[in-house]
Formats: structure tokens, sequence, C-alpha cells
């Protein structure tokens, strides 16, 4: 579905979100429970959660992103069958990753741009993926209490979710998250990563444009950042540009353009722009969407845009398959056996990594 016929179902999303909650249906006599009832209370089925999702319930949503995140045996059936459900809905918004290093102003951004796109008429869904509690593996930093205007919008819907020790910057169910997210009719996905470094880039591979967060006054700024991840930006954006420290953003703006004329441009149709603003102001702010859209709009872009897409739907793929045959081993009573005592190998120097994953591999395969 493309983002025009989005924007002008807005009206009726926004009718059908101020409807309220939908009322918990009361389970018939002798009904058994089964394990998914915690999270299908109120919708019966994967059929009728899907159709509370697609009128922009909250709850529905909420509850549609928990059970794709979730690694219960029953929440996973559950929700292959609602994405299958969901998946001709989903597809139509304009995937932005949004990264930087600690302290650059991510979430402070966001809401200001995400502030401004509702204003343009479109519906904002920001998945802010936080460091997970090494106690309870869930989310530590709270980013929607960070963006409290914003997250009290009408049109906007802020989900923190811990990356659950996953590297790359992004939580292993972000893709899943975002269809649910289009599903419920929002037309623009933001994807807030933990910072930046060699392993917060899996973020570029989940979205159509890589937005990259720098701030002035942090040292040698060229220096800053990896290489890799700026030759990953699709748009850089030097933030905190106001007070004391605009003469310095500029200067940042300025090196950062000097340097990408050396780095080989990752599509001929487009040089990456280098833009300063102050999201705490909200300057510039209208600029960096107007690239956004301008990068959108642009017909080669699109073609290689929707190329992205289905290169991105097979990497998931196999990352799923890679992932499920780790659980896999993990839970095989011969397997898991094997791997304990060749970790402890592996360890003392006694035996190669790889020859270690053969026999293991060997032994779940019964080769």
């Amino acid at each position: 579905m493309s983002i025009s016929t989005r924007k002008a179902s807005t009206a009726d999303t926004a009718r059908s979100r101020s409807a309220g909650m939908l009322r918990p249906s009361t389970p018939a006599p002798g009904d058994a429970p089964t394990p998914a009832d915690d999270v299908l209370a109120g919708f019966g089925d994967a059929d009728g959660l899907a159709r509370a999702v697609r009128t922009g319930n909250r709850r529905a949503l909420a509850r549609a992103i928990t059970v794709v995140e979730s690694d219960r045996p029953d929440h996973r059936r559950l929700a292959e069958a609602l994405l299958g459900i969901l998946l001709p809905d989903a597809g139509g918004s304009v995937r932005l990753g949004i990264s930087g290093v600690p302290g650059v102003g991510k979430s402070t951004f966001i809401e200001a741009l995400g502030l401004h796109v509702i204003g343009g008429g479109h519906q904002v869904a920001v998945l802010a993926v936080d460091p997970s509690s090494p106690r309870t593996g869930g989310s530590i930093l709270g980013d929607k209490t960070r963006m409290q205007e914003l997250s009290r919008h009408a049109d906007a819907f802020i989900r923190p979710s811990p990356t659950g020790g996953t590297l790359g910057g992004v939580a292993r169910r972000t893709r899943e998250a975002m269809l649910v997210c289009e599903a419920a009719g929002f037309d623009v996905i933001f994807v807030e990563t933990v910072g930046v470094g060699q392993s917060e880039t899996a973020v570029a591979d989940l979205v159509d444009m890589f937005v990259l967060l720098l701030a002035p006054g942090t040292g040698d700024d060229l220096q800053g950042i990896k290489k890799g991840i700026v030759e990953l930006a699709d748009l850089i954006v030097v933030n905190k540009a106001d007070g004391d420290l605009a003469a310095a953003a500029e200067r940042v703006r300025r090196d950062y353009t000097s340097a990408l004329r050396m780095l080989r441009p990752a599509s001929p149709h487009w040089t990456v722009p280098v833009l300063q603003c102050s999201a705490l102001m909200n300057e510039g702010v209208a600029a960096v969407w107007t690239e956004v859209e301008r990068y959108r709009d642009m017909p080669e872009l699109s073609a290689g845009t929707a190329t992205r897409r289905r290169v991105q739907a097979r990497a998931w793929m196999w990352n799923e398959v890679n992932e499920a045959l780790r659980a896999r081993i993990r839970t095989d009573p011969r397997a898991s056996g094997v791997a304990e005592t060749l970790e402890a190998r592996v360890t003392a120097g006694e035996i190669t990594p790889s020859a270690a994953a053969r026999l293991i591999l060997d032994k779940f395969l019964g080769t």
C-alpha cells in the first residue's frame, strides 16, 4: 500500500483510535485456556488481534509487538500466524534508522522530527531499542519517558524494546515490529539504536534511509565515529547547533562534508547531505525532513529502495534460520551435552572453534 493511500486513511484510523479500547470478550463455558490466552484476551484469536491492529487500536498494537518479541514457543507460533495475516497491509512506510553516540541527543531529535512529520499529516511510530537489563532482560533507558510530548500525541506510537543481547544496536524482532506498525497505519517509522560503533550498523539492513547524528564539542570529531558507519549513512545531521556550540557545529558540518568527498558514494544519484540542527530549539529540523522526502521521491533511489527491501527480506529469512538452529541445538539433549564439553575444550585451547562447531552440528544432525 502506498504512503499516499495510507495518508488518505489517517482520519479513519484516528476515529478508530478515539473510539477507545476493545472490550474483553467473555470465554464460553467449558473453553479450555490455551498458553497464548494471556495476550489474546479481548481479541479472541490471531484474526481478531490482526483486525484490531488494523484499526490502530493501541492495546492491540502493543499486544501484537509483545507477541512478536517473545521467545515463548506458543507466542512464536502465534506471531507467525499474526504476521502472515498482517503482511499484505505492511510495507507502506518510510523506514528511517537513526544512530549516534550516547549523548548526541537522539531522543530529543526524534521527538522534534516526529512532531514536525505529524504536523505534515503523517503518523509516526518510534521503535526505540534500549540496552537490556542484565537481571530482567528488559529495557533500562526508558526512551518513552524522554519523548513525553511525542508519546502523548494521538498520531504517534513509541515502543522501547530491549536488545536482548543482540549485536547491531537493534532488537532481534525489530523487523517484525516494523511490519506490525505499518499494518496499524503508521507511514513513518523511526528505528533508534542504542549507540554507534562497528556492531551497531545492523540498523542499516532494516531501513530505507540511515541517518547518522553527530554532536559538536566531542574532541577529535572526525575520529570519534568509525569510518564504516559513516559510509553507511544516507544523511548526516550535526545536532546541538545552538548557543556556544553553534560555531563548533558548523565546523563539524564542514569537516564531514569534506571527508565525504574522499569516500565512494553508495549511489551515483545521491550525495550524502551534511546538515546541522538544534532539536532542542526546533531549528533546522524541517530541513532534515525535506532531505528525507527528496531521498524518498527520487525515481532512481525509489527503485533502489525496492531492491534493498527484497535483499533485507532475504537476509531476514537466513537470520531466522541461524537463530532457530542455534536455539534448537541448545535444547537438543544430545547436541547440548556435547556443546558444553566442546565449549570447555575450546576455552582451554584444546580444539579449534571451527572443529568444535562441526562436531556439534554432526551430533545434532546425527551424521
